[in-house]
């Protein structure tokens, strides 16, 4: 039985860090839905301008409405992180001990969140000091699998982050 992933995002995503990790869960059987800022509007990746188009809106949705969920790296996490409504959609999230993929900068979500203290994590070498001074170990590797916590620090771990998100959806 495939599960339900958000992906929440917004312009200037990192286009791989999204379109890949969607793909293999397609492939797999799962359902992906796209949470953003507002229903129906169209955003777009920061390299090849892929366009997405919001499903729905992180005030229409609940975590209860989804079985994971996926952060694209690029802007869109330092974009989301000043909504409070995503902001809380993702504490919940973690909270909630269901799947959380996040790479690249999604940890600025996850740090804005407030659920970084006392995990494992991994993200890109910018955010990596923002990473410790949420409280959390900072672990150089291509994925960080830390409970329902699976994060990579950039695009060239798609390979191992896809890999160990599709274990965790029981794939």
């Amino acid at each position: 039985m495939g599960k339900k992933v958000a992906a929440i995002l917004t312009d200037l995503f990192e286009d791989s860090e999204y379109t890949e990790p969607v793909q293999a869960f397609v492939d797999d059987g799962h359902t992906v839905v796209n949470i953003g800022l507002e229903s129906g509007k169209t955003v777009k990746g920061k390299k090849k301008g892929t366009e997405v188009v919001i499903d729905r809106a992180v005030s229409e949705v609940g975590v209860n409405d989804f079985d994971a969920l996926l952060i694209p790296g690029g802007f869109s996490p330092d974009q989301l992180r000043v909504d409070d409504q995503a902001v809380d959609f993702t504490a919940d999230f973690v909270k909630s001990g269901k799947p959380v993929f996040a790479i690249c900068h999604a940890g600025q979500l996850l740090i804005t969140a407030k659920v970084l203290q006392g995990r494992k994590f991994t993200g890109y070498t910018s955010i990596i000091q923002d990473i410790k001074n949420a409280g959390a170990e900072f672990v150089d590797q291509e994925v960080v699998v830390d409970g329902n916590l699976i994060s990579s620090r950039n695009p060239d771990d798609l390979p191992a982050f896809i890999r160990e998100s599709l274990a965790k959806l029981g794939s």
